[in-house]
């Protein structure tokens, strides 16, 4: 029989589905738009934020001493 010498590689695109192109196609296709949003809400959500509002908010300060604490008087 002649298929006995034919290549793996040859018999694999011989039996190769015509229809599964399409489909491989449209889920590579899906994946990179999926891709594409994701980065742009990125985007699009930190552009929203305020850097200028995020600086210009007023913090308690804080006050730390370096000296010891004395009892109260009163103790």
């Amino acid at each position: 029989m002649n298929n006995e010498h034919e290549s793996t590689y040859t018999l694999l695109v011989r039996s190769e589905e015509k229809g599964r192109d399409v489909l491989e196609t449209a889920v590579y296709l899906m994946c990179i738009l999926s891709a594409v949003i994701a980065i742009w809400q990125f985007v699009a959500q930190s552009s929203q934020l305020s850097v200028g509002g995020l600086a210009s908010r007023t913090h308690p300060a804080v006050h730390i001493s370096q000296h010891a604490m004395e009892p109260h008087p009163d103790a």
